[in-house]
C-alpha cells in the first residue's frame, strides 16, 4: 500500500506521499516487491500525480525505471465523498473523479480501483445500497469496455453483500477483501469467500484486534491459516498488498511483517 515504506505524509496513518511519492519505487525494488496499491486521498487530491497527464506521465516513468508497477488504485476519496453522497453536488463530483479515473486506467494498465464502503461510506442501510447502485450501475458500460474492476470493500455481512453484487451482476464489479478488517468485524473468513470467494480480485494483508485497531501481523484476529487454506479453493490471480500496521518509520516493521507472512503467500 503507497506510503508504507516511507515517513508518513503529515503524521497521517495512510496518504499518499505528496511530492515525495516516487521515492518509494526504489525502495519497494531493493525488498522485493513487485506492485505499489496507489492511494487517491481526498486531500489534496489535486496534488496527487494520477490526476494530471504530466503525474501519470511521471507514474509511468518510476514503473519504467524500477520495474514495480501500479495496477490498482484504493480510492480512499469515496470515504470521504462516497458516490452514494446524499448532497447531490457532492455525489456529482464524486461520480466525475471515477470518471476520469476510468479515463487513465488503460494509460497506467489499472486492473482494479477500489471502493471503499465502510466507515462513513457504509452501506449499511437501504438507501445509501440503492443510491450506490444507481451511480455505479450507470459505469458499467465503461467499466465492461475497459475491462477495469471497481473492487469493493463494504461493512456488509456475507449475505447482503453477496446480494449486492447480484444485483450489480457485471463481472466487472468485483471483492477487495480486507483481512484485518473482516476480523474486526467478526466475520468468518470461510464463510465469506464461500459467498464470494470467486469475485475476489485484490486483497488487503492486515490483522487487527475484534472490534479493535490494527496490531502487527499475527497479534490480531484474523485466521491468516483459515483464509489462507480457503483462497486455496479459488483460481486466485490478484494482488496481495501489504496494508498491515505501521509506525512512524514505516520501513522495518514493514519488512518485519512480510517476513512473517511470506511462508503463507508461499503456500500457495
Amino acid at each position: 500500500m503507497q506510503g508504507r515504506l516511507l515517513p508518513k505524509y503529515q503524521g497521517r496513518y495512510q496518504a499518499h506521499p505528496v511530492n515525495y511519492w516516487h521515492e518509494e519505487f526504489e525502495v519497494a525494488r531493493e525488498i522485493g516487491l513487485d506492485c505499489i496499491e496507489f492511494i487517491l486521498d481526498f486531500n489534496e487530491v489535486e496534488k496527487n500525480p494520477l490526476m494530471s497527464s504530466s503525474g501519470v506521465i511521471k507514474i509511468n516513468s518510476m514503473i519504467k525505471q524500477t520495474g514495480v508497477s501500479v495496477n490498482t488504485i484504493c480510492a480512499d476519496y469515496f470515504m470521504d465523498k462516497p458516490l452514494h453522497n446524499l448532497d447531490v453536488n457532492e455525489a456529482k463530483a464524486s461520480f466525475l473523479i471515477l470518471e476520469h479515473l476510468l479515463s487513465i486506467a488503460g494509460d497506467i494498465d489499472i486492473t482494479d480501483i477500489v471502493i471503499p464502503c465502510v466507515d462513513h461510506s457504509s452501506l449499511s442501510d437501504i438507501d445509501a445500497v440503492s443510491r450506490f447502485i444507481d451511480k455505479v450501475g450507470k459505469l458499467i458500460p465503461h467499466l465492461e469496455s475497459k475491462n477495469v474492476n471497481l473492487s469493493l470493500e463494504t461493512d456488509l455481512a456475507p449475505l447482503p453483500f453477496s446480494k449486492l453484487l447480484t444485483e450489480l451482476n457485471c463481472k466487472n464489479i468485483t471483492v477487495n477483501y480486507d483481512i484485518g478488517n473482516s476480523a474486526a468485524q467478526g466475520f468468518d473468513s470461510s464463510d465469506e469467500m464461500s459467498y464470494y470467494g470467486h469475485k475476489i480480485t485484490d486483497i488487503h494483508i492486515k490483522d487487527r484486534l475484534l472490534a479493535g485497531g490494527p496490531v502487527t501481523l499475527g497479534e490480531g484476529d484474523a485466521d491468516f491459516s483459515a483464509f489462507f487454506n480457503k483462497l486455496k479453493e479459488f483460481n486466485y490471480k490478484g494482488p496481495f498488498i501489504m496494508q498491515a500496521y505501521r509506525d512512524e518509520e514505516g520501513l522495518e516493521i514493514f519488512k518485519k511483517q512480510l517476513a512473517w507472512v511470506k511462508p503463507y503467500l508461499e503456500s500457495l
